[in-house]
């Protein structure tokens, strides 16, 4: 039951990677808008992007509750993923089957308290904070936890206050979290966005903290 419910929650935060960036965001097509198989919830989601880069990562659809239909269209959303995860995997996981069901409603309620409390998402789960608020919004596709962003490589770290203690997003011990990401960013190093200088004599000697964005 136990290793069926983490290998659940291990896929569960891939599925979350996958529709994340080809669902809601879609896919790019040159000369055309995006595709999404589920057009609808691309819709809902640029508008939420459009209202957290407005209003500082706060999104009142929350406040709102069911009222917003991208509530709605969100709460749907989970319960049908989770609804045929868990029937498809009940039969042979009873733990894999509960790892879907409770992977969505654990993704409302970090979404939900995200966006409802944005200095709270930047301690607790800043690679969400940087796929909004990042100069590339096609990266950090992972919610709850980076485990996938960073096996991916589209973890990418806008600024060193808003880089999690540790690869697994775990609150654990200092010294076992500076371990933990020495060992995980050997095989699977974070990205930095590129710091260019500023015009300007204060500029000049800035440096450029890393490395590469995703394209």
């Amino acid at each position: 039951m136990i290793k069926g419910f983490i290998a659940g929650l291990i896929l569960a935060n891939g599925f979350e990677w996958v529709a994340h960036k080809y669902i809601l965001h879609g896919v790019h097509r040159k000369g055309q808008p995006r595709y999404s198989p589920v057009p609808k919830s691309m819709e809902s989601h640029w508008a939420h992007h459009r209202e957290v880069r407005k209003t500082q990562f706060h999104d009142d659809c929350y406040v709102e509750g069911l009222e917003s239909w991208r509530t709605r269209n969100e709460l749907m959303s989970l319960a049908v993923a989770a609804g045929i995860a868990s029937a498809a995997f009940y039969p042979f996981s009873k733990g894999m089957a509960l790892a879907a069901g409770y992977s969505a409603v654990n993704y409302f309620y970090i979404h939900r308290r995200a966006h409802l409390e944005p200095e709270w998402a930047k301690r607790s789960i800043p690679w969400h904070y940087d796929h909004h608020m990042n100069s590339n919004q096609d990266a950090n596709w992972c919610v709850t936890k980076p485990w996938f962003d960073y096996i991916l490589g589209t973890r990418v770290v806008s600024s060193a206050d808003l880089k999690e203690a540790n690869p697994l997003g775990l609150p654990l011990p200092t010294q076992m979290s500076k371990k933990l990401t020495i060992m995980i960013e050997r095989i699977f190093p974070a990205k930095w966005v590129e710091h260019k200088p500023k015009l300007g004599n204060s500029a000049i000697s800035e440096k450029t903290e890393t490395t590469a964005s995703v394209a």
